[in-house]
């Protein structure tokens, strides 16, 4: 076949439009080898008053420099055995206290992992099953390049002789322990140092048998030989170019669309561009920090040439973690590095492509690009697939998403921004159900406790309404945890006592759980309960305790709580009875693109059929004091790249069924909400007051955007503001007028939940175990 035949068949078996690299620091732990190769510069002899291996502050010095540059591997790599060869690196050894040369490796990688948070990808070299498994703990991933299975190339004058450790038969024997003990596995294959066409084929093959048989080898590196001087193959002639994307195409029609294929992109100089037209998906380690210490003559290219070339391709780049993303979990990684790596990690498993967090006051990453060309969709309603995809996008066509959301917001919505003058009151910190991502619950189940538990009275209740009135609020949301001594008739009172005391104050109360516990306690079907609570003065409900609408998340965030099709029914009944909802989405803690994309389709086909929402609210996960963070079983919340995207992606896939798309500047800041104004999104939300459910879980964007900044915030990103009720009216001018130059607040009173002497009945009411009216 021609060379541009197999190339563009190598292409078309591409996995997809994403090519990765790992920013990584190169540690050279030691230089000392017990194998002499006839290519390799970076082993060598010890020298008179050098060191025999690095020392931990010198291995710390190079990771701390590779944190501080963004890096996220700390690659270590090493000679094969040396104290077997050298009587220095034994001695030195002793003087560390290790009896090998992997002992102490694996001193490093510890140290590194809990100084620096760095992942450690470990190779070396050929190990026993012993060694894999002490190392296994201390590492996300490790590697050994097999480079050959042909045997004749370790005899007299070949380039492995006197290289016990390049011994085929001894390398797939470590590949193939490393898959008994489900460790993610690099490896690949060296050309051009005397095998042929059909031994790299072989070798190929041998790590396909191996990767059906366990799964473990999660890369495959093509690498091409280039002559070093000083060594014995100083003269051996280099494989030309061709024969590189030859042999790498060939890798890619060998072993599939599945597999990651790697490139090192220094080692073909100028020409590196063209190995993505053989298939590649990855570009392998690129270090901002140290050189390439096995190919000191070949300087990684710089990471902007890196992406041009990327995006030339009609590819967009992306940063990756040392093990990838189906390795992340499960039985691939030791308890004692998977909080690590889950840290991390973005939502698609690759790495974290900023350092932004919800609620945390640093400076936005990037700025949205007003000059984008629109992403053309079909027109026809977006599949669970498609806005998969479109949550997965990076760079240009993640910049195209945004533009084509931004468009169709105008469109919908012209250029008003609106928001609410509203009031939040959280009336009790109390709850017995167990959500992980919750930090502000207090209670015998409580993981995380910030403050004394508290139980707001009603009276304080209406005095805090009262100031909102006298302060333009036209609404008050009320939420809370649930008491277990709370029944359906406390929910009932609340709506009820503020009804009488102000009339006109539109009451925004109750997620889908406090209205499923509410009618559950008094055994009354939802309808007829929501019914009862609206002729009491319930005027809408908020879309909380939606978190992610797929039912395999939410058993590990939220165990105890609503299902999805609990959730829907409770805001289903709402519409009946004429009560309208709000659908919210929490996200970026243990979901992914494709939970994000159902949670999208069931809130549609929702909104289809009983037509009550009146806005999407996305609210990333504050991960700062979050239990399930802080027990390491969830990400540091959305990148800020996924966060722009939801709001996005919610535009796009909604439309036409729900217009309104908020940003929660509470979780955002005054500057991520500025840039998801252009993104798609029409509403920031209420001014609030008061806020504790975000500060609890560590956001510090504060409690309260009064209309004067909220309308300096709406105009500094060219977009005219708009005074609104909440169900998307004007506010009246006197309520508006009113909302402005407002007095501050008096400090609210919290008495401690013992002061109201509530008792908890002997069986508690859970979703799981009684539905309303059974």
């Amino acid at each position: 076949m021609p060379l541009e035949e197999l190339l563009a068949e190598a292409r078309r078996l591409r996995p997809r439009a994403i090519v990765t690299y790992s920013p990584k620091v190169f540690i050279p732990l030691t230089t000392l080898c017990r194998d002499v190769c006839g290519y390799c510069t970076f082993a060598r002899p010890p020298r008179r008053g050098e060191r025999a291996y690095l020392t931990e502050d010198e291995v710390l010095a190079i990771a701390r420099a590779g944190a501080t540059a963004g890096c996220t591997e700390a690659l270590f790599t090493l000679g094969d055995k040396p104290e077997l060869r050298y009587k220095v690196a034994r001695e030195e050894l002793a003087g560390l206290g290790c009896a090998s040369t992997l002992e102490y490796l694996a001193r490093c990688a510890k140290l590194v992992l809990d100084e620096t948070g760095l992942l450690p990808h470990l190779n070396p070299g050929v190990m026993t099953r012993e060694e894999l498994e002490a190392l296994r703990p201390v590492s996300a991933s490790m590697g050994i390049m097999l480079e050959t299975t042909a045997e004749r190339l370790s005899a007299r004058g070949g380039p492995h002789w006197a290289s016990p450790d390049k011994e085929p038969t001894r390398r797939l024997e470590t590949i193939r322990l490393a898959g008994e003990l489900a460790i993610p596995f690099t490896s690949g294959i060296l050309i051009g140092i005397g095998e042929t066409r059909e031994e790299r084929l072989d070798a190929l093959q041998a790590l396909k048998a191996l990767h059906e048989e366990f799964g473990h080898v999660q890369e495959v590196i093509v690498q091409n030989f280039r002559a070093k001087p000083g060594t014995r193959m100083a003269d051996h002639a280099e494989p030309p170019l061709d024969d590189h994307l030859w042999t790498i195409a060939a890798a890619r029609i060998l072993l599939g669309p599945s597999w990651h294929i790697q490139a090192p992109p220094n080692l073909a100089y100028d020409e590196f561009p063209r190995l993505l037209d053989a298939g590649i998906d990855d570009w392998g380690g690129v270090s901002p920090v140290t050189i390439d210490h096995v190919n000191p003559e070949a300087p990684w290219p710089d990471l902007g040439k890196l992406e041009e070339a990327t995006r030339g391709r009609g590819l967009a780049l992306a940063p990756r973690l040392p093990v990838y993303p189906a390795y992340t979990g499960g039985r691939w990684l030791d308890p004692a590095i998977r909080t690590a790596v889950l840290r991390a990690s973005d939502a698609m498993g690759l790495a974290r492509e900023d350092r932004w967090a919800p609620g945390e006051p640093v400076s936005v990453p990037f700025v949205v690009r007003r000059n984008a060309l629109p992403l053309e969709l079909s027109g026809d309603e977006l599949g669970e697939d498609e806005i998969t995809r479109l949550f997965e996008a990076r760079g240009e066509e993640r910049e195209r998403i945004f533009a084509a959301a931004d468009r169709l917001r105008r469109e919908v919505c012209g250029d008003e921004v609106s928001y609410v003058v509203t009031r939040n009151i959280q009336y009790t910190n109390v709850c017995y159900f167990r959500c992980g991502f919750c930090a502000f619950s207090k209670g015998k189940l409580a993981r995380n406790l910030r403050g004394a538990p508290y139980l707001v009275p009603l009276d304080e209740i209406v005095r805090r309404c009262e100031e909102a009135w006298d302060r333009g609020a036209t609404e008050v949301c009320l939420q809370g945890g649930i008491h277990p001594a709370f029944t359906g008739d406390y929910y009932a009172e609340v709506v009820a006592t503020i009804r009488e005391a102000l009339p006109d104050l539109h009451v925004h109360a109750f997620s889908a759980l406090e209205v499923w516990q509410g009618a559950a306690t008094l055994g009354l079907e939802l309808e007829e309960y929501l019914a009862r609570l609206r002729d009491l003065g319930l005027a809408s409900l908020p879309g909380t305790a939606a978190e992610i609408l797929d039912d395999e998340v939410r058993a590990v965030i939220c165990p105890d709580k609503v299902t999805t099709d609990q959730w829907l029914a409770v805001h289903e009944a709402a519409h009946r009875v004429g009560l309208r909802s709000n659908v919210t989405i929490m996200f970026g803690h243990v979901d992914g693109a494709r939970s994000w994309a159902r949670h999208l389709v069931r809130a549609r086909e929702q909104q289809q059929a009983s037509g009550g929402f009146t806005e999407f609210v996305p609210l990333p996960f504050v991960p700062m004091e979050a239990p399930i963070y802080l027990q390491g079983r969830a990400r540091r919340g959305p990148t800020f790249g996924e966060t722009l995207l939801m709001h996005a992606v919610g535009r796009l896939a909604l439309h036409p069924h729900i217009t309104n798309i908020q940003a929660s500047w509470v979780k955002l800041g005054p500057e991520g909400s500025r840039q998801a104004l252009a993104a798609g999104v029409n509403d920031l939300g209420g001014t609030l007051m008061n806020e504790s459910i975000s500060r609890s879980a560590g956001s510090e964007w504060g409690q309260e955007m009064p209309p004067e900044r909220m309308e300096e915030l709406i105009r500094s990103a060219g977009r005219v503001p708009r005074q609104r009720t909440t169900l998307y009216g004007d506010a009246p001018a006197e309520r508006r007028a009113a909302s402005f130059g407002a007095e501050p607040l008096e400090e609210p009173r919290n008495p401690k939940v013992q002061d109201a002497g509530l008792k908890a009945p002997s069986r508690l009411v859970r979703p799981g175990l009684l539905t309303p009216a059974g």
